[in-house]
């Protein structure tokens, strides 16, 4: 029952924290320079990692569908398989799981040191909301930089699919059939499945992450646990997530 009561405060204080935190929105112009070094922060720096593991996503997910497909003849279908996999599923998911353990724990772990050692605290005295300086700024940013990082991750792990279809001899496809059956059945409404997935899925990872750093209490010992309890609730969000809206997007 006490871990329910604590679950259920941390949702609470959440929800509070965003409607604080866009309760600041019309002095987001003031804040705009802040939300470009976040945007940075969190997705060109993070564009280097998202392009390796989602090459190798696709080149992985491109060799078991040739694998499977060969012995039913129906190698020619390889590229719809990992086309739609990337764009429904994967590519949000893998991209939200990178999130919350490079750029939510980096957020938690910034947000509990200034909690512990009373940053936060000045901040309110010098009558700067930390929901305006702190947490608005990283959630108009992750709506920024999310779709993209997600659409190249996509992309990227399109061409890691090709690359094993042409160089794998037992599968050999050519690229040009591959990409044909890629675009054969991928329309722009999965895409766009697949990008407010992205969305719902960064914002949340970055709004556990901002929480979580703000509640923080005690000594330097509970930052480190602070990050734990944010990627934890962070990939069970994403899993949860994942199912009701595939749910309600089909």
């Amino acid at each position: 029952m006490n871990k329910l009561n604590q679950l259920l405060d941390a949702f609470g204080s959440a929800l509070l924290l965003t409607g604080r935190a866009f309760a600041s929105l019309p002095s987001a112009p003031r804040i705009l320079k802040r939300v470009i070094e976040q945007a940075f922060l969190g997705g060109y720096s993070s564009l280097g990692i998202v392009t390796i593991l989602s090459f190798f996503i696709g080149a992985v997910l491109a060799l078991q569908a040739g694998l499977t497909l060969k012995d039913f003849g129906a190698k020619q279908l390889i590229g719809t398989l990992v086309g739609e996999s990337l764009v429904r599923e994967l590519g949000p998911v893998m991209v939200a799981i990178l999130l919350a353990g490079r750029v939510g724990s980096a957020i938690t772990a910034e947000l509990a040191s200034m909690k512990v050692y009373q940053e936060v605290d000045a901040l309110v005295t010098m009558n700067i909301p930390p929901e305006r300086f702190l947490v608005l700024p990283r959630l108009l940013a992750v709506l920024l930089y999310m779709p993209m990082l997600t659409m190249i991750g996509v992309i990227i792990g399109w061409f890691g699919g090709a690359v094993v279809c042409k160089f794998v001899e037992i599968i050999a496809v050519e690229p040009a059939q591959y990409f044909q059956s890629l675009t054969q059945f991928l329309t722009t409404e999965k895409v766009l499945d697949g990008l407010i997935k992205a969305e719902i899925f960064g914002f949340v990872i970055i709004l556990i992450a901002c929480n979580t750093g703000l509640r923080t209490t005690g000594g330097p010992r509970e930052i480190g646990h602070a990050v734990t309890r944010s990627v934890v609730f962070s990939l069970i969000s994403i899993l949860v997530l994942d199912y009701f809206i595939t749910k309600a997007l089909a």
